[in-house]
């Protein structure tokens, strides 16, 4: 027997038009460069929303043209966000924190047409425009100044826009475009269509996921330029939430400002991020005013489980999760799943610290060197993964070899182990592994074991060339302001606690960590940094 349905496309205009006719009232609060607050509604959103898409269609937008975005998260972003594709064209959002070469070379290679870019930004975009040649810039006067041609003042766009024509828009349509960091090499492009952002949206508003409702107010701490900021954009104007942009101001104080300020319920950003906050917090000297249930959603980087301890002492859920720009990006969430055993404290904390089980049709498994490895908890493999989500390959690639299987599988490059429950732990990413003597070594697991310390603010581990034993790991240390604590100590805290082999055989105390541009640690220079720091040592 055949049934019938409805085709219905799944498409970003179906939000917008959500967002119009259930939550015009709701309010989008944005953090301005000079720290005043921006504030209007759902009502105003759509509207503005509506005109750029407009506006923008009498610039000449053609069906699948990109429009690049050079923007912190703030109300004009949101509406770029939606706009864009809801007049048949791409939104790619340039990553403002990368070298201005990379942004001109992405831009380029993406073949972008036109540009927003925020007027705090301008110097930035004078940096990179001799790589590309925009038809149109147009400008958006966060700070009030004055926007003179060539540029297009952005609010005088769209005054000046007519009625929109809505385009016929089909849900396989490419809708947004995203570059990997290219930290293996030059940055890739993955695009995402209008069905796999919906259903993305609706994957991770799931109530043991991210649970994102409309009595939410959601600060997407982590940018919208990285990985479609994590959905959240998307998923709250679904929900119809109170949404909370936090513009360039993200240092620790000024996150707690605006989460108290405007009681946030849910965010989202790597572990500097919430580091930062908690360093923030001692630094207040008084407890946190925070809203009732505040979650912060973790990923881009293992949560430390020091960290984790400490939100929970605050009576703050940290909710860690996994992604990638290839998979939209949210892959997997950890929450207290029914039929684990009872725990105790120490095991319910190292469950915490896993990055979850995957989210409905999203499908993971690791593969080792004889094929799919056991959910044991202890077999590793490369973890690899599929679902509506998934992008099928990059766009316009560089490189001949591929990272999908022949059966649709896209492999991640991170290496794993998969518990009988489902919760998938990250040992490291292949390329972070260290091999001494035969043996494998998880740098991420003796930072977590590091950050741990109480005088440890952040640890990074890399494996260097030795003469005897081939890589030996080191220990990149930064210490809390005030702290202390040297290599014997760090050893004697790490000796109960990982085997012996393990324990690296140097530590080196530094006042900062470098980070890629999504503020993950930037590990390849740190292996460039010290690359002989055994062999010029004559270690043996």
């Amino acid at each position: 027997m055949h049934g019938t349905m409805m085709d219905y496309q799944l498409t970003l205009p179906h939000l917008l038009e959500r967002a119009r006719l259930l939550f015009g009232s709701s309010e989008i609060v944005t953090r301005l460069p000079d720290k005043s607050l921006h504030r209007h509604t759902y009502a105003d959103f759509c509207r503005r929303t509506t005109a750029l898409a407009a506006a923008l269609q009498r610039l000449d937008l053609k069906a699948g043209d990109r429009v690049a975005t050079l923007m912190w998260n703030h109300y004009a972003h949101l509406e770029a966000y939606f706009a864009i594709p809801c007049a048949g064209a791409v939104v790619h959002t340039l990553n403002l924190r990368l070298h201005p070469d990379e942004i001109g070379y992405i831009a380029a290679h993406a073949g972008d047409r036109y540009l927003i870019v925020d007027d705090v930004l301008l110097p930035l975009y004078e940096q990179f425009r001799r790589h590309i040649a925009f038809e149109h810039v147009i400008v958006v006067p966060l700070t009030g100044r004055t926007v003179a041609e060539p540029f297009l003042d952005y609010e005088k766009v769209l005054g000046g826009a007519p009625a929109f024509v809505p385009p016929c828009i089909a849900e396989s349509d490419a809708a947004g475009m995203c570059y990997t960091s290219g930290t293996t090499g030059r940055p890739k492009g993955v695009v995402y269509t209008h069905r796999s952002i919906v259903l993305h949206s609706m994957a991770t508003s799931t109530i043991d996921y991210l649970g994102i409702a409309n009595r939410d107010a959601v600060c997407p701490v982590v940018p919208m330029f990285h990985a479609n900021g994590w959905g959240l954009p998307h998923s709250s104007v679904m929900a119809g939430s109170k949404i909370v942009m936090p513009g360039p101001h993200l240092d620790g104080a000024s996150m707690l400002d605006l989460f108290e300020r405007e009681q946030v319920t849910v965010s989202a950003g790597v572990p500097t991020v919430w580091l930062s906050m908690l360093q923030a917090l001692g630094d207040a000297g008084r407890p946190p005013r925070f809203a009732p249930g505040l979650r912060l959603i973790c990923g881009g980087a293992a949560a430390p489980e020091s960290m984790i301890r400490a939100y929970d002492r605050l009576g703050l859920r940290v909710i860690h999760g996994w992604g990638m720009t290839e998979t939209s990006p949210v892959g997997t969430v950890n929450y207290a799943k029914r039929g684990v055993p009872e725990l105790d404290e120490d095991a319910r904390y190292a469950l915490q610290t896993r990055q979850g089980v995957p989210l409905p049709f999203f499908e993971i498994r690791a593969v080792g060197a004889d094929g799919v490895v056991p959910w044991d908890g202890a077999a590793i493999g490369e973890l690899q993964v599929r679902g509506p989500w998934v992008a099928s390959g990059y766009y316009r690639p560089d490189d001949p070899v591929s990272q999908w299987t022949a059966d649709g599988w896209f492999c991640t490059g991170d290496i794993v182990n998969i518990d009988r429950h489902g919760y998938m732990r990250i040992v490291d990413r292949s390329k972070d592994l260290v091999k001494s003597g035969g043996e494998w070594i998880s740098s991420l697991e003796l930072e977590n074991v590091l950050m741990a310390h109480e005088a440890v603010q952040e640890a990074a581990v890399v494996g260097v060339a030795h003469a005897r034993w081939g890589e030996r790991p080191l220990a990149v240390i930064v210490l809390k302001p005030g702290a202390a604590a040297d290599a014997e100590t760090l050893r004697a805290h790490l000796a109960p606690r990982v085997a012996r082999h393990c324990v690296p055989d140097a530590f080196v105390f530094v006042p900062e960590i470098p980070r890629t541009a999504t503020g993950k640690t930037l590990k390849t220079a740190l292996r460039e940094r010290y690359r002989a720091f055994y062999t010029g040592e004559g270690a043996a």
